[in-house]
């Protein structure tokens, strides 16, 4: 008996082909011949999340209440946590009622926004290089995207005066992401001014997505866009309880900002999923209200690895520069190789995983990505390894 034929929507066979297929499998390969591998490509925090935060999920889960269906909007609980960590963070004033949201994570949201307000071959303005889900949730709404560049000369910030004029009018939504993945770029009020005149001029929804704010050093504290006037008139911002507070498998995050914009986010939710379980609402409560030393262990950790890696790799002569925030180092290659190709040269001759540039787009090429999250003894491990090859 023969089968249907299956057959992919259009929006499915819109996205890009996945870049790290062949790298996946030189990776599983040499797991599979026993070769110790550093891995520097996921960015996943190997700190355990915080054990008040635990205590607290493990308390509200052995309450019955919580077992039941939440809230599509989340907590109001957790909603006005959120508002008081802006206010004690950031000096922004939200209300937990219209303006916050809970997500399931921060990727849900960014996802699920295109849905809300764009329609079929309506522009999206997208960072290159950046993180591929705000390509693939336009490709997925069936909006057009225009891709504007990150620079190195630039500093890695955009300059909005070299978007074309008839594509900013046409432009629905622009992703922004500071602290930056993959280029660890941080931005100013400044910019941020400049951003929320642009989004007026033109009459653009700023999507910011804040995921690395708390991942800082040297002093540097990542500004929020909703800090510079006019801000929640035009835009709003993503946050991730991932990595401030370790808990990226946990699955929980906020958009706040311009409630009609979360009023159309929201629409979306309620009809897709179902809220996040409301004992992990309550740990998150914890995680915002509660001790906040596991944020400056964090940063301490990651300025530690950072320094033994970046120092490491300059003294190897790499050409990169020392990140403010996030838990990445963005390096160029050596001469001779793309992105892709050394890669796979560290991968079968050093047993080190990175992360190709090109991946993250065009711009990306001629880059590769180290994730921090690596203990300091196997990156003094890396540093060793690689000084024998190059």
């Amino acid at each position: 008996m023969e089968g249907i034929k299956i057959e992919l929507s259009e929006r499915i066979k819109k996205l890009p082909p996945y870049l790290f297929a062949e790298l996946d499998r030189k990776k599983k390969e040499a797991k599979e011949k026993g070769v110790d591998l550093i891995d520097f490509g996921v960015g996943d925090p190997d700190i355990p999340t915080w054990r008040n935060i635990i205590d607290r999920l493990s308390k509200a889960a052995e309450n019955p209440e919580n077992h039941r269906y939440p809230s599509y909007e989340g907590l109001l609980k957790f909603r006005s946590a959120v508002a008081s960590w802006y206010k004690r963070r950031f000096d922004v004033d939200l209300d937990p009622k219209t303006e916050v949201l809970t997500l399931i994570g921060s990727k849900e949201g960014i996802a699920h926004t295109p849905l809300a307000f764009i329609n079929p071959k309506d522009i999206v303005l997208v960072p290159d290089p950046s993180y591929p889900v705000y390509q693939a949730a336009t490709t997925l709404a069936d909006g057009n995207i225009y891709y504007f560049p990150l620079l190195e000369e630039k500093n890695f910030l955009p300059d909005l005066s070299k978007i074309p004029e008839n594509i900013a009018k046409s432009a629905k939504i622009m992703f922004l992401n500071f602290p930056n993945n993959p280029t660890t770029a941080v931005a100013n009020k400044k910019f941020f001014e400049e951003v929320v005149d642009f989004a007026k001029t033109y009459n653009i929804i700023i999507c910011h997505d804040a995921a690395y704010s708390e991942v800082c050093f040297d002093g540097f504290l990542s500004p929020s866009f909703l800090e510079v006037k006019g801000a929640k008139d035009v835009g709003v911002e993503f946050h991730s309880l991932s990595k401030t507070y370790n808990m990226t498998g946990w699955r929980i995050g906020f958009v706040c900002g311009n409630p009609e914009i979360i009023e159309g986010l929201k629409k979306v939710k309620t009809n897709v999923d179902s809220g996040v379980f409301q004992a992990i609402q309550f740990a998150a409560v914890e995680a915002l209200t509660g001790d906040q030393t596991s944020i400056i262990v964090m940063r301490r950790t990651y300025k530690e690895r950072r320094d033994i890696l970046v120092n490491g790799l300059k003294k190897l002569g790499f050409s990169l520069n020392k990140p403010l925030a996030t838990f990445y180092v963005w390096v160029k290659v050596p001469k001779n190789f793309d992105s892709m190709s050394f890669s796979e040269f560290l991968l079968t001759n050093a047993g080190i995983v990175v992360t190709p540039g090109i991946g993250f787009g065009k711009n990306g090429e001629g880059y590769v990505r180290f994730a921090l999250t690596v203990k300091k003894e196997r990156i003094e491990e890396a540093i060793e390894r690689l000084e024998k090859i190059l």
